[in-house]
């Protein structure tokens, strides 16, 4: 079988690509991606396990602003896809060094972006857990452990805009071995300030940036002086973002914003909906999530391989490789899903116990992470659909139908269930809508126009 640099040379060049060459292709640049997600689990799990050994109260105050960071993540991953889709096309297109001109206007956005949001994630840290309706006993810690979170954002967003334009050049693997890395970095500072140093839930904030700062140094320094596709030595253009460049960034990045403010925003909301059922219910929300990553997170491996194998060939002008791309990655991402489901099915207990001591929270994280697992291979059409939907450059219909999912199938309904059969109410409400947002997401897949969308040249 041909190497993956020679399919993808195929693909830039037109030349006709095999039905099993596009099977190969697809899955040699999932497989680094997946694992790569695989190793941020293990790390998720072991970070958690640290945390949830230092009580309930800790792993609750966590919980409580998980949803605030991924919603500042929401814009970080905004202005990433903004600048890596026209970089995928560019590449597509053979234009690799209008590529780089792109690439140094996107990281100085980038860093911009990120140092503005870092501060108003700072400004906010105080008040936000009472606004979450935290209880007094775990308020102090979330402040805290959002605050240094906040401050470690522009490091996040250098380690994730190299990364997708890694990815998106079609190179997956120097991404997958430094998130891994990561992990390992991760697991050992915040073994050091967790417990070494004794700073609890402040220690486990600082451990996860100082990780971050390391890969993201190390991930942009690979880009701009390793990568055969972007590498900056000679190369020409200002970091100076163009018109042209900002505008087709948020023709591509401003639903993916407005999806942000829909999507994270619900997890905001999700949090103030379970927060009233106390510490026991908080803290077994947030392990069953980081639980259930052990399913969904390969399926976003994937996606990113969808966007880099979709973009492409947009680029190159071919919109049925494209099309056939975007068919098998999200059939690949659904098998993978439905297979990890069954196994989080019968390991519940076993996960949930890795995460917690407490006897209850891990009963009830129990309970409403197998109500899950019927939702996971739907889940999994609709993270991989979109990821092909964003290498067409196809935003703004998902992101509609992100919000027509989220707020009406699944906070509505949970604003009602919450409050009469608890947190399992709650992730009945949520199972339900993920196999909603499978579905409909299946039928824009099927469709042409997501395809229609002009791409950079």
């Amino acid at each position: 079988m041909l190497s993956k640099d020679i399919l993808l040379d195929k693909v830039r060049s037109g030349a006709p690509l095999a039905g099993r060459e596009q099977v190969h292709l697809a899955s040699v640049l999932s497989y680094p991606a997946i694992l790569a997600q695989l190793s941020i689990v293990l790390m998720q799990y072991i970070d958690t396990s640290m945390v949830g050994h230092l009580g309930s109260a800790a792993g609750a105050s966590i919980g409580l602003v998980t949803a605030c960071l991924w919603f500042a993540g929401g814009f970080l991953m905004m202005v990433t896809s903004g600048f890596s889709v026209q970089v995928a096309h560019l590449i597509g297109a053979g234009r690799n060094d209008r590529a780089k001109e792109v690439l140094k206007q996107g990281l100085f956005s980038g860093f911009i972006f990120s140092v503005l949001l870092g501060a108003v994630g700072i400004a906010v840290s105080g008040r936000l857990p009472y606004w979450l309706g935290g209880t007094p006993e775990i308020v102090e810690d979330a402040s805290i452990y959002f605050l240094i979170n906040s401050a470690f954002i522009p490091a996040m967003m250098m380690d994730w805009m190299s990364a997708s334009m890694l990815q998106c050049s079609g190179n997956m693997k120097v991404p997958s071995i430094l998130s891994i890395l990561m992990c390992v970095f991760d697991v050992a500072f915040n073994y050091l300030f967790i417990y070494v140093l004794d700073m609890g839930v402040k220690g486990a904030a600082i451990g996860t940036g100082c990780a971050e700062v390391i890969t993201g140094a190390a991930m942009t320094l690979f880009l701009v002086t390793r990568s055969k596709e972007l590498r900056l030595k000679g190369s020409g253009g200002s970091f100076i973002p163009e018109k042209a460049v900002l505008e087709k960034a948020t023709r591509i990045g401003l639903p993916m914003c407005l999806e942000n403010f829909v999507m994270r925003g619900a997890y905001v909301v999700s949090t103030v909906i379970v927060a009233p059922l106390g510490t026991i219910a908080i803290a077994a929300n947030s392990f069953a999530i980081t639980a259930e990553s052990f399913c969904y997170m390969p399926g976003y491996g994937i996606a990113d391989a969808s966007t880099t194998l979709v973009g492409q060939s947009l680029g190159a002008g071919r919109k049925d490789l494209a099309r056939r791309f975007g068919w098998l990655t999200t059939g690949g991402g659904m098998i993978i899903m439905t297979l990890l489901s069954i196994i989080m099915f019968i390991t519940a207990p076993y996960l949930m116990s890795m995460l917690s001591p407490d006897p209850e929270v891990v009963a009830l994280g129990t309970t409403v992470l197998r109500i899950e697992c019927f939702a996971e291979t739907m889940y999994g059409a609709s993270i991989v659909a979109y990821g092909a939907c964003v290498g067409a450059g196809d935003t703004l219909v998902p992101s509609v139908m992100n919000f027509t999912s989220m707020w009406l199938v699944r906070i509505l309904p949970a604003a009602f269930l919450t409050p009469r059969y608890g947190l399992v109410g709650f992730w009945v409400a949520m199972a339900f809508e993920l196999n909603f947002r499978g579905v409909i997401f299946l039928i824009r897949l099927r469709g042409r126009r997501w395809l229609s969308h002009p791409v950079a040249r």
